[in-house]
């Protein structure tokens, strides 16, 4: 997938409107998970706007590409992205976590449709996406042309539920199962590597006959070309380990744990005060317009 200087500009208006949506319904809501809903909108920008078979006028096409959210806390960024894609008004992100929404604080499919799983408890998305697999191939065959898209946070491969999915998908030799790790360092009780760490987490998909693809997730070059080299992987599954920032794009939020399961306009010691988080994540996130533009005069 060789995107254009074009197509580049736009993808990153796109996160940017994202990222200010997820801002805005985090607000609207008084709950929710700031940083990885921020570091992912890059990768579900790709997704929807490049990378997916979908139809957002029909939302359950048989042939669609499948997108299972394992780390369900950070859905804001894909309701985000899906509405900005067309899949609902834009104006409902706001009833995020409101009594009677459809936008659950996770994934919920009852509420809404066009969600392929319901999800919350950590670690389950990998077991999940293998079953849709495998159950694809059993349907269509090999020959199937649609892909099952894990996505999953670096935290919840602490969970042993997952290993025990890939030792299945290495074993099936699931070609059509690409898994794309969030990997930004951080969890809700601090940094991955203090907490359990995880390194050489390439090397441990390799072992379980995984084709490793290692990636800057904010460089949509790079996005696109992994998933173009895991999608030509016909006899075995994929992960692209995605190397994320988290709170992407609002300064006193990036890389700071302390946002993994905070919205803005919380009062937290050492971050600015609480009336003026949403300003200042806003006027920052708007200014990148500017920057997007000068970068591609």
């Amino acid at each position: 997938m060789n995107l254009t200087d074009e197509k580049i500009k736009f993808l990153e208006e796109k996160a940017r409107d994202v990222r200010v949506s997820v801002i805005e319904m985090l607000v609207s809501a008084g709950s929710g998970h700031s940083a990885g809903s921020l570091g992912m909108a890059d990768i579900f920008t790709a997704l929807y706007f490049v990378i997916l078979k979908h139809d957002p006028k029909v939302p359950s096409w048989p042939g669609r590409d499948r997108v299972v959210l394992s780390n369900g806390h950070i859905v804001p960024v894909q309701y985000a992205t899906m509405a900005h894609a067309g899949y609902f008004p834009v104006d409902e992100l706001l009833t995020l976590r409101k009594f009677g929404s459809r936008l659950q604080g996770h994934p919920h499919r009852d509420f809404l449709p066009m969600m392929e799983t319901s999800s919350g408890p950590l670690g389950s998305g990998i077991s999940q996406a293998v079953g849709m697999a495998l159950a694809d191939r059993m349907d269509r065959g090999k020959s199937s042309d649609r892909f099952f898209y894990c996505i999953t946070g670096d935290g919840e491969l602490d969970e042993g539920q997952n290993w025990e999915a890939m030792m299945l998908a290495g074993k099936e030799k699931l070609g059509n199962l690409i898994v794309i790790v969030d990997r930004n360092n951080i969890q809700i009780d601090g940094y991955t590597e203090d907490v359990m760490p995880l390194e050489n987490l390439a090397h441990k998909f390799e072992s379980f006959n995984f084709h490793v693809e290692e990636i800057d997730g904010h460089n949509f070059s790079e996005i696109t070309e992994a998933v173009g080299r895991a999608q030509a992987v016909f006899d075995g599954p994929s992960v692209i380990i995605a190397h994320t920032i988290p709170g992407k794009g609002v300064s006193f939020m990036e890389r700071d744990y302390k946002w993994h399961g905070n919205p803005p306009k919380t009062e937290i010691a050492g971050e600015p005060p609480k009336d003026e988080q949403e300003k200042i994540a806003l006027k920052e996130l708007h200014s990148l317009g500017g920057q997007i533009e000068s970068q591609h005069e």
